[in-house]
C-alpha cells in the first residue's frame, strides 16, 4: 500500500513539474471520454472552411506550442501574422499554408482566452490555424469552453499532398478508442503524415513528463512506423528531438517565455524544419 502511494505520488510530482500546473485546477479537469464524444463536431473549423486544405507540391507551415493566453495576455503571439507575410513575400521562400498550437493554447481554458485564440487565427490573413489540446486548457473543468468555440479535440485534416492527425492527449494518454481510430486512418493515406499533439512519447531528464502509459507510448511508435514523417508535441517547455522507426518526435519549448516558433518546409519527400525565435 505505501509503495503504490509513493508511486502515484512520484508519478504526480512529476507531472506537475513538467508543465507549470495549478494542482487544484488539474484534479478538476475533464474526462477524455467525454471529450472524444464530441469528435464529430467541428464547428470551428467548418466556420473558418479549414476542414480540408488544398496543398501545393512545396510549401511551409508553422508550428508553435505551449502560448498559454492568460486573461487576454498573449505573449506576443499576434506577431505570428507579420512572421507569415514576412516569410510570404521573401523571394524564394515556400508559401506557409497552415499553423497548428500543440496544446495549452491558454492557462486555465477559460472562455476568454479561447476567443482570444479564435481572434489571433481570424488575423493571420486566411492562413488556417488548426488548435491542439493541451492539460491546461482543461484546467477547471473548463472544456465545456473549448467545445462551445472550437468543438473536436480529435480530428483529421486531408490536405491533397498530406495529411495531418490532431490528437488529444490532455491527459497524458490518448485512449484506446482514439488509437485505434489513428491506426484505421493511417491505413487510408501515403505520402506526408503530420500527427500534432500535446505529451511528447518521450522525456528528456528527470523533470520532463511524457505520456503515462508506457504500452500506448509502444504501440504509437509501432504505428506510426515508416507511415508519419514527424510528430510534434510540446508540454516540456524545452526542446529535443527523437528518430525511431522512420519518424523524427520533435517537442518545441514553449512559446510563453521563449517567443519560439518553427518553421517546415516540405518539398516532395523532403521535409525541414527550423526552430526561430520572434
Amino acid at each position: 500500500m505505501v509503495k503504490d502511494f509513493l508511486k502515484v505520488f512520484i508519478l504526480s510530482l512529476l507531472l506537475f513539474i513538467g508543465c507549470n500546473i495549478d494542482f487544484f485546477g488539474f484534479v478538476i479537469s475533464s474526462d477524455l471520454d467525454d471529450r472524444l464524444a464530441e469528435k464529430n463536431s467541428l464547428k470551428f473549423l467548418v466556420d473558418k472552411g479549414w476542414t480540408t486544405l488544398s496543398l501545393p507540391d512545396e510549401y511551409s507551415f508553422i508550428v508553435v506550442t505551449d502560448t498559454h493566453i492568460e486573461d487576454g495576455r498573449t505573449w506576443g503571439l499576434e506577431k505570428l501574422s507579420a512572421v507569415i507575410n514576412s516569410h510570404n513575400t521573401t523571394a524564394g521562400n515556400t508559401q506557409i499554408e497552415f499553423v497548428v498550437i500543440t496544446g495549452d493554447i491558454t492557462q486555465y481554458g477559460s472562455e476568454q482566452d479561447i476567443k482570444k485564440f479564435i481572434e489571433i487565427a481570424d488575423s493571420l490573413e486566411g492562413i488556417p490555424c488548426y488548435p491542439v489540446i493541451g492539460n491546461h486548457d482543461v484546467y477547471f473543468d473548463n472544456w465545456h469552453n473549448w467545445r462551445d468555440n472550437i468543438g473536436s479535440t480529435r480530428y483529421r485534416i486531408d490536405g491533397g499532398k498530406a495529411t495531418l492527425f490532431i490528437l488529444d492527449s490532455a491527459n497524458a494518454f490518448f485512449g484506446k478508442e482514439q488509437l485505434d481510430w489513428l491506426e484505421r486512418e493511417l491505413k487510408k493515406y501515403s505520402g506526408n503524415v503530420f500527427v500534432f499533439t500535446h505529451y511528447p512519447p518521450f522525456v528528456e531528464g528527470p523533470v520532463t513528463m511524457s505520456m503515462t502509459d508506457l504500452r500506448e507510448q509502444a504501440r504509437i511508435v509501432s504505428m506510426l512506423k515508416d507511415k508519419c514523417k514527424i510528430m510534434f508535441t510540446g508540454h516540456s517547455h524545452i526542446r529535443y528531438f527523437y528518430e525511431t522507426g522512420n519518424v523524427r518526435y520533435v517537442t518545441i519549448e514553449d512559446f510563453r517565455s521563449n517567443s519560439t516558433y518553427c518553421i517546415v518546409t516540405v518539398k516532395g519527400s523532403s521535409i525541414t524544419y527550423e526552430l526561430k525565435k520572434l
